[in-house]
């Protein structure tokens, strides 16, 4: 099993009115970077960098790091550069970026060029992963959101030719076109490309494409019983598509404080939720903007996981409760495509009333230590809570949430130093236990067919000009 480190790398500034349990909420777009100071931002960077070299000390096998535009509860506005420094600084640990934001690269052949020198200086540690990302990336980088999942696809099938054929040659597509594609700089990793990881929560066409292309599917911090209804649907396709997903196409990603004492951690873990408001951390005082949430042709609505259903993450989205009425009916929808014989979902008749803001929807911090959301205590006390939620999800690849919102430097670290003495060798055994095969033990891309199958008809594509 691979077992990695995540965390959002908030701004905290005590003095800004944004950070700590009563600070103000934050609205996707709503803030001007006057608040911003450069000297407390740099302490910042180089702290998170500090903490995520340690990782590698400790025995992470992976540290993630995501990507967010325009907004304090993420300082990783330009990942690939944490990735290119920590490339250097490290040795043995996975690079995953979870991940890219395809749609808002106007010139993804730039994006194969700058992915290709990171895995080449860490001499083959690069995961990649691509997101279509939300409405604030669409709009602060003047991205248009109707062609989003078109651009999402076509940058994907740019980078990988870059990366795969050999050049010169030309690309002519729907949005794209190079009179010149030969970039000098090619992957270190060439079978045939490096391992590629695609996150999500709410769209089940990410979901079905990630199946169709044998990539790892990560599941950000979701409930545990939908996010098990969305993972059979990603095996559900990966069977029509010919080849059964083992827990090398599985990943999940999910929030764990370990500290020396219970009383310490259920405190430390408090701060979860307590640093800048984060629309897509349940508890926090993140408020979605619904306009920019829902640009028109961003989503589709009547195409969404059982995770995505969820109140809270449907609020996040800016979503009514109309959306969150459908809930029912459309999570029986999914499990009647992903198991056989469940019953077939009625439309529903009636728009509902406006739904509340995410932060009511959510779940209080204890009833996220209930549902398995947030996981906190010693090594003794965690060890048996992550073995339900493995042996719930079977998945290959676990990413542990920590030292986020307004947790310190020393919180941060005196969990680190126990996932490393207590925690992590009991995981890994547990994954070995329990068959977790991870993508770097058995490649996702090499699973046997199923004996007898057949592959579905794969879906009509918008013709493109040849490339």
């Amino acid at each position: 099993m691979l077992v990695g480190y995540f965390t959002e790398r908030p701004y905290q500034d005590p003095k800004s009115g944004l950070f700590g349990a009563t600070g103000k909420d934050i609205q996707d777009l709503s803030l001007s970077n006057i608040d911003y100071d450069a000297m407390l931002g740099a302490d910042l960077y180089n702290r998170y960098l500090d903490e995520k070299v340690y990782c590698e000390e400790m025995g992470f096998d992976a540290i993630m790091f995501n990507e967010h535009h325009s907004t304090p509860f993420c300082m990783g506005g330009v990942m690939n550069v944490e990735a290119a420094i920590v490339a250097k600084t490290t040795s043995k640990v996975k690079i995953v970026l979870n991940g890219n934001i395809l749609p808002i690269w106007d010139d993804p052949l730039w994006l194969a060029e700058t992915l290709a020198t990171i895995d080449m200086i860490s001499r083959g540690r690069l995961v990649t992963g691509w997101v279509r990302g939300t409405g604030r990336e669409s709009v602060s980088h003047n991205s248009q959101p109707p062609f989003n999942w078109e651009r999402f696809q076509e940058a994907h099938d740019l980078v990988v030719a870059a990366w795969t054929r050999p050049g010169p040659f030309r690309w002519e597509g729907e949005h794209y076109d190079y009179r010149y594609v030969n970039p000098w700089m090619r992957p270190y990793q060439q079978d045939p490309h490096p391992m590629m990881m695609i996150p999500g929560v709410v769209s089940r066409n990410t979901v079905a494409w990630a199946a169709r292309h044998k990539y790892p599917y990560v599941m950000l911090s979701t409930r545990i019983e939908p996010t098990k209804l969305s993972f059979d649907y990603y095996r559900e396709v990966a069977r029509e598509e010919g080849y059964e997903a083992g827990p090398e196409h599985i990943g999940y990603l999910w929030k764990v404080h370990v500290d020396e004492t219970e009383e310490l951690a259920y405190e430390t873990g408090r701060k979860f939720l307590q640093g800048p408001g984060n629309i897509f951390l349940e508890g926090s005082r993140g408020v979605a903007s619904p306009v920019l949430q829902n640009l028109p042709g961003l989503t589709d609505r009547n195409n969404l996981l059982p995770t995505g259903q969820v109140g809270f993450v449907a609020a996040s989205r800016g979503r009514s409760t109309s959306d969150a009425d459908y809930s029912k009916p459309r999570a029986a929808a999914t499990r009647a495509k992903a198991v056989k014989g469940a019953p077939k979902a009625k439309a529903p008749v009636a728009k509902a009333p406006a739904q509340p803001p995410a932060a009511a929807m959510a779940a209080s911090y204890d009833e996220q230590l209930a549902n398995y959301t947030i996981i906190t205590g010693t090594p003794k006390t965690v060890l048996p809570k992550i073995r339900h939620v493995l042996e719930t999800l079977r998945p290959g690849s676990v990413f542990f949430w920590d030292g986020d919102g307004a947790m310190t430097h020393d919180d941060t670290m005196r969990s680190l130093r126990l996932f490393g003495s207590d925690v992590l060798p009991a995981v890994k055994e547990m994954g070995d236990e329990l068959g977790l095969i991870s993508p770097f033990d058995r490649n996702p891309m090499h699973a046997p067919p199923i004996k007898g199958g057949r592959r579905a008809k794969a879906p009509a594509k918008k013709a493109a000009a040849k490339r």
